[in-house]
C-alpha cells in the first residue's frame, strides 16, 4: 500500500504552499483565539481532504488560486465541525491530543467553532467563490442531519441498512463528496464533472465509513479500541447485517446486551464473537469493495495524468489503511 507521501508526491509544492496559506487564514488579533488557533493547526491529521481537493482540481484542469481557498474552506468548516462535535460528545481527547473543550472548556470551543465556520464563510464571499461555498455549505448541512438522524435511531436501535447508509452518507460521504467537487469546480470544470466527481466522493467516503466500522472488530486495537462503537450504541453496517440474519430470540439478546451491557467487556466481546459468526465481516468488506470498484470505474472518463493516478492511490488508501 502506498504511504501518503508518496500519493501527495505531485501536489507536494501545493501541499506545502496550502500550509502556509491556511497558517495565515487562521491568523487573529485576539490572543487567545491565536494561542487556540495554533494549537489545532499543529495537530492537524493526515491532511486527506486537502489532498482530494488539489489531486481533483490537477485531474480536472489546472490548480488555481481558488482551488487553495477551496482547500482552506473545507478545512475551517471540517474543524468548526470537528470542534462542536467533541462539546457535544463531551470528548476530551481528538487524535491523542486534548481537545479544545478538555484545555478551555465548553464556552470557548463552541466559540471558536464559530470563528473558524465565520472565517470560512468570508474567505469565499471575499473572493466571490460562491459556488465552492454552495458545494461546501451543503455538506455541512447534510452532516448536521446525518448526526441528528443518528441520535433519533440510537434511542430505538432499529436502524435498518437503508438507513444506515442514509446517516454514513450524509454525516461522512458528504465531506469528501464535497471536497472532489470543490477541487473539479476550481480548476473550471463544468457542472456536470463537478456533479461526477461529487457522487464519485460519496462513493469513496462511504467506503471510508465501513472501513472505520470494520476497525471495531479487529483483532488488534489500531485506531481505536475495540468494540468502541458498541459500548456507544452505534449501529454499524456488520451487526446490522448479523442482527437481520439472526432468529428473533438472539436478536433480541443481543439487542439487549448493546442497550444495557455495554460496559461490560465480556459481554461487548460476545456480541463481536457473534458479529463474525454470522458473517457481519465479510458482508460489510464485500460492500466496501462494491462502493470502491464503482469510485475507480468513474475515474475512467479521465485522461490520465500524475494527478488521476495520485488520486487512484489515495482512494485505495482509504479502504486499505490500518487506522
Amino acid at each position: 500500500m502506498a504511504n501518503l507521501e508518496k500519493i501527495q508526491a505531485p501536489i507536494a509544492q501545493e501541499m506545502d504552499e496550502f500550509e502556509k496559506k491556511f497558517r495565515a487564514f487562521m491568523k487573529t488579533k485576539v490572543f487567545l483565539l491565536n494561542r487556540i488557533m495554533n494549537y489545532i493547526v499543529k495537530r492537524k491529521g493526515k491532511q486527506m481532504r486537502p489532498m482530494f481537493v488539489f489531486l481533483t482540481a490537477g485531474m480536472c484542469g489546472n490548480i488555481r488560486e481558488e482551488t487553495h481557498r477551496g482547500a482552506a474552506l473545507v478545512e475551517l468548516l471540517h474543524t468548526a465541525t470537528l470542534v462542536h462535535d467533541d462539546v457535544v460528545d463531551d470528548a476530551a481527547y481528538r487524535r491523542g491530543f486534548f481537545s479544545v473543550n478538555a484545555l478551555w472548556k465548553n464556552k470557548v470551543a463552541v466559540l471558536v467553532g464559530d470563528y473558524l465556520l465565520a472565517r470560512g464563510l468570508l474567505l469565499s464571499i471575499d473572493n466571490n467563490d460562491f459556488e465552492i461555498l454552495r458545494i461546501v455549505s451543503n455538506a455541512v448541512r447534510e452532516m448536521s442531519e446525518g448526526e441528528l438522524l443518528q441520535i433519533e435511531k440510537a434511542r430505538r436501535l432499529d436502524i435498518t441498512e437503508e438507513i444506515y447508509f442514509e446517516i454514513i452518507r450524509q454525516k461522512t460521504a458528504t465531506l469528501i463528496a464535497s471536497c472532489c467537487g470543490v477541487g473539479a469546480s476550481s480548476s473550471g470544470a463544468d457542472a456536470q464533472v463537478v456533479k461526477h466527481l461529487i457522487d464519485f466522493g460519496e462513493k469513496i467516503g462511504i467506503a471510508f465509513q465501513i472501513k472505520d466500522d470494520l476497525f471495531d472488530y479487529g483483532d488488534a486495537e489500531i485506531g481505536k479500541p475495540v468494540g468502541i462503537d458498541i459500548k456507544e450504541k452505534k449501529m454499524t453496517l456488520p451487526l446490522i447485517y448479523a442482527l437481520n440474519k439472526a432468529p428473533q430470540k438472539q436478536r433480541k439478546y443481543i439487542i439487549n446486551i448493546v442497550k444495557t451491557k455495554s460496559e461490560d467487556r465480556k459481554k461487548v466481546q460476545e456480541v463481536i464473537d457473534f458479529v463474525r459468526t454470522s458473517g457481519g465481516i465479510s458482508y460489510a468488506k464485500a460492500r466496501m469493495q462494491t462502493y470502491y470498484d464503482d469510485a475507480l470505474q468513474m475515474l475512467e472518463q479521465f485522461e490520465d495524468s500524475v494527478y488521476k493516478s495520485a488520486l487512484k492511490e489515495l482512494v485505495a488508501y482509504v479502504i486499505e489503511r490500518e487506522k
